[in-house]
């Protein structure tokens, strides 16, 4: 799976804010590597640079230089909604009558498609297929009749679905997290400024101090000056849907989200693996990179029990391979893992392996891991995963893939072992995973393992109280 998106923004006292912005961007590399932009406002007029690409490829020092002002906002994008082109790439940007708004969005509207109606029929002209240009004339709309905290408060009523947004209104940089908290976004303190960014992992990159994370439903309006924020609580809901990914699998390990260090989460789900599908094994191995907290973990909490298992590095990763996930056909799938990842015989040969991964999506991965661990000697191979199974797609933001071609969707546990080729297969419950994060259980969004989402969607069960209109994209 692939994280859809990530949002940055700066408000500086005495220095240009497009440096800053783009050692952020780098910091958030992983949730997006499609296209990166950046939009900073110097008092009089807004500046924009929006390029497909990495960061580093999108930006050269000329570009750095020309984006005047020390407010702005930044975005790396991995679409889930709207074309890959620059036409939807980030910060999206328009002029109205009240004055300039760029915009950066992570997550997914699932109203989109009927707000974008609405506002065509009243007269919006519509450059791009993306909702975050949906948002953008909604805002603009709203801002021609109030107040910024009105108009945002008036927008945040009408989308639905998830979105943490770093917004900039002439020069004044906001940061709005949807009111379910899906996506992650947290604000931060640096020496002469504020920050806000969808990791704290961005904040660190520049030697910022991290204050909290931004509350669902909460809008944050940092001073133009940088020297100080304003909190409005726009809304109060009764349940969050904090999206349970963030810690499994997206968010970079030395991240803080919701209160919680990313690796120390990722540690626990590991010692909860071990509690409901441990195995004694030789070996304890992981699937790079972010099986390894999972697998540390997991191997601790075995060898607490009076264990003596051995956590090792089993399988070297190549760097320079692209993603499994995105590549186009299964046969090249098939050929990029063989690429990607190779096994360390001497510490399989011969041995009974606990493999532990994060998730399964298509199972390619994991059947030729399986594959390639019996190929060098490996005397069993046991498959441990630190998330449910996954039954079902994401329209919260989560590029991910349809309902036939996941392999544990209408499969159970047995018969997805029995495709994959391993010993066993245990997957980590959805109690565990609330226990672990420490967060009550109805307040996680869980769709794509349970079936069950926080806004109604067409075709889709719901398992919330709260009753809203079914609105297809």
């Amino acid at each position: 799976m692939d994280e859809k998106c990530g949002v940055v923004g700066v408000s500086l006292s005495d220095r240009a804010a497009a440096r800053p912005l783009y050692y952020a961007l780098y910091a958030l590399q992983h949730r997006g590597q499609e296209s990166a932009g950046i939009i900073t406002h110097d008092g009089f007029q807004q500046h924009s640079h929006v390029e497909m690409g990495l960061v580093g490829d999108a930006f050269d020092p000329d570009d750095i230089a020309e984006l005047n002002g020390s407010n702005g906002i930044g975005h790396v994008r991995y679409p889930t909604a709207g074309s890959v082109d620059t036409a939807c790439a980030q910060p999206f940007s328009v002029s109205f009558k009240s004055g300039s708004l760029g915009l950066s969005h992570n997550g997914n509207l699932v109203n989109a498609g009927a707000l974008r109606d609405e506002l065509a029929g009243m007269g919006h002209a519509f450059t791009s297929d993306g909702d975050t240009e949906v948002i953008a004339h909604d805002l603009a709309r709203n801002l021609l009749d109030a107040d910024l905290v009105t108009a945002v408060e008036e927008t945040m009523a009408t989308v639905h679905g998830s979105y943490s947004l770093a917004v900039m209104h002439d020069d004044r940089v906001l940061g709005l997290r949807d009111p379910q908290g899906n996506r992650p976004l947290c604000l931060g303190e640096l020496d002469d400024g504020y920050v806000l960014a969808s990791e704290s992992a961005a904040i660190d990159a520049l030697n910022g101090e991290l204050i909290r994370d931004v509350e669902p439903g909460e809008l944050i309006v940092l001073n133009p000056d940088g020297t100080g924020y304003e909190s409005h609580r726009l809304t109060d809901p009764d349940n969050t849907a904090r999206c349970f990914f963030e810690h499994v699998y997206f968010a970079r390990p030395d991240s803080t989200v919701d209160g919680k260090l990313v690796y120390e989460a990722r540690r626990e789900l590991g010692r909860g693996l071990w509690a409901e599908n441990g195995i004694d094994t030789d070996v304890v191995m992981p699937v790079p990179d972010s099986g390894r907290a999972f697998a540390s973990g997991y191997a601790e909490a075995a060898n607490e029990d009076g264990g003596s298992v051995e956590f090792a590095e089993g399988l070297m990763k190549n760097r320079y391979v692209g993603r499994t996930f995105i590549m186009p056909s299964q046969d090249e799938r098939e050929r990029a893992v063989r690429l990607k990842l190779n096994p360390i015989k001497s510490t399989v040969e011969g041995k009974t392996v606990t493999l532990i991964d994060d998730s399964i999506v298509r199972g390619t991965t994991s059947t030729q891991l399986v594959e390639l661990l019996h190929d060098v000697g490996a005397a069993e191979v046991h498959l441990r995963i630190g998330s449910p199974p996954i039954v079902a797609p994401c329209y919260m933001g989560i590029d991910m893939a349809s309902r036939d071609e996941l392999i544990a969707a209408g499969k159970t546990v047995e018969e997805v072992r029995e495709v994959i080729g391993a010993d066993s297969l245990g997957y980590l419950s959805p109690a565990s995973i609330a226990d672990a994060l420490d967060t009550a259980r109805e307040d996680l969004c869980m769709g794509c393992v349970t079936g069950e989402y926080p806004y109604d969607i067409d075709g889709e069960e719901t398992d919330r109280a709260v009753s809203r209109p079914v609105i297809g994209d």
